[in-house]
């Protein structure tokens, strides 16, 4: 039978594509490869595949231009996830973060933790809608935080898929909106063969009064500069996404060289940032997101 590996670390790199919009701020995922499954190859030394790795990627994003738009902007997403002595780290675009806590492979539990810290380039760059250019640009926003989730793999179709829930915390450090986003996030992946992965996360955002003030409040002055109405925006869910993935690997063996990966996420805005003017006016609380890139593996 199969062993219980690595081989979705590539497929780790794309569960919620607007962690790579250079304008969108990163909704947190399953933070971790959500499962590490090798194919059958009785050549491969088990402890190598589940020991030490290395994997880079590169992919092309159209993201929203900014959070509540309705127009599309082009993102270039550089990855790069590894693992070393059972310790999982990743970085997604805009987004770093480490599961300190060691993993082994096999079915059972898995708890994951450890520290995150992501760049929020929201409104900063490449806004198209011409009300929305006349707001106030904001400066980039470093958002520090951490995760703490429990997995269990080989829980339906077999040992090797896996189920994770997880909740992110991040506050933002650089006085940009000095505020706080939580996310929980439930993700579910499988191996379809030796060659093919298939994955899906559903995650929502609480953001706080900060995030909704800088963000989707308009005020008077900003109303008379953009024909915009004022609005003020509070606290509460900020979204919802689906994101369904999927990793082909182009030598058959998803756990060594190139693959192809994909994903495509819809995340509907909710409540005060669905109902302000940059969102409903300006935008649509209807979110669609995209990706599509190379990874390799070592």
């Amino acid at each position: 039978m199969p062993l219980i590996l690595r081989a979705a670390a590539l497929a780790s790199l794309l569960v919620a594509v607007p962690a790579f919009a250079q304008d969108e701020p990163a909704p947190a995922d399953a933070p971790i490869a959500v499962v590490r499954a090798a194919p059958a190859n009785k050549g491969i030394d088990p402890q190598e595949l589940d020991g030490d790795s290395l994997m880079i990627g590169l992919g092309v994003g159209a993201v929203p231009s900014y959070e509540g738009s309705n127009d599309t902007a082009i993102s270039i997403v550089p990855g790069l996830r590894g693992r070393v002595s059972g310790i999982n780290f990743s970085l997604r675009g805009n987004r770093f973060f480490a599961d300190i806590i060691p993993t082994k492979g096999g079915p059972g539990w898995d708890i994951q933790a450890g520290p995150m810290i992501q760049a929020n380039f929201n409104r900063h760059v490449n806004i198209i809608d011409a009300q929305v250019k006349k707001l106030p640009k904001r400066k980039i926003a470093v958002e520090a935080g951490g995760f703490v989730g429990l997995g269990k793999q080989g829980v339906f179709t077999s040992d090797y898929d896996k189920l994770a829930v997880t909740v992110s915390y991040v506050h933002d450090i650089a006085g940009v909106h000095d505020s706080y986003v939580i996310t929980p996030a439930l993700d579910y992946g499988t191996p379809l063969s030796t060659g093919a992965f298939f994955g899906l996360n559903l995650s929502a955002d609480y953001a706080g009064n900060g995030y909704g003030a800088t963000y989707f409040s308009v005020n008077a002055a900003e109303s008379v500069a953009s024909g915009l109405p004022v609005f003020t925006a509070g606290k509460g869910w900020k979204d919802w996404t689906i994101a369904p993935y999927a990793l082909v690997s182009l030598t058959g063996d998803l756990t060594h060289g190139l693959g192809v990966l994909g994903t495509v996420s819809y995340r509907r805005m909710l409540d005060d940032f669905a109902a302000s003017p940059v969102t409903s006016i300006a935008g649509s609380r209807s979110q669609w997101s995209g990706m599509i890139g190379l990874a390799y593996t070592f």
